[in-house]
């Protein structure tokens, strides 16, 4: 049987390393496109699976206090995808304004 709880906590731990690691990241001036692009994509991902990692809690019938931690998971690793989105908009803006 899937230990769903067991996930939860797994990927809460990820979550906040990533927390503290993506801002950091985005900040670095010498990120490229191409690593914001990839990056952007691996959180849409965890956003999916938590997501679905929700879902899943939910049709269990989990505690109330599990499916909010989910969702606050799900906001979190929204919430930094959107960062990634943000600064490859601000990339390309630099991009176009230069040529």
């Amino acid at each position: 049987m899937t230990d769903w709880l067991n996930i939860l906590e797994e990927q809460a731990r990820t979550g906040a390393e990533m927390a503290r690691e993506v801002p950091a990241t985005l900040a670095n001036p010498d990120i490229s496109r191409d690593q914001v692009k990839k990056l952007f994509a691996a959180l849409e991902q965890q956003a999916e699976f938590v997501e679905q990692l929700r879902q899943v809690l939910e049709a269990n019938d989990f505690e109330p206090e599990v499916i909010v931690a989910a969702e606050a998971l799900e906001e979190q690793y929204a919430e930094l995808a959107a960062s990634a989105a943000e600064r490859l908009k601000q990339m390309r803006r630099v991009s176009s304004a230069g040529a």
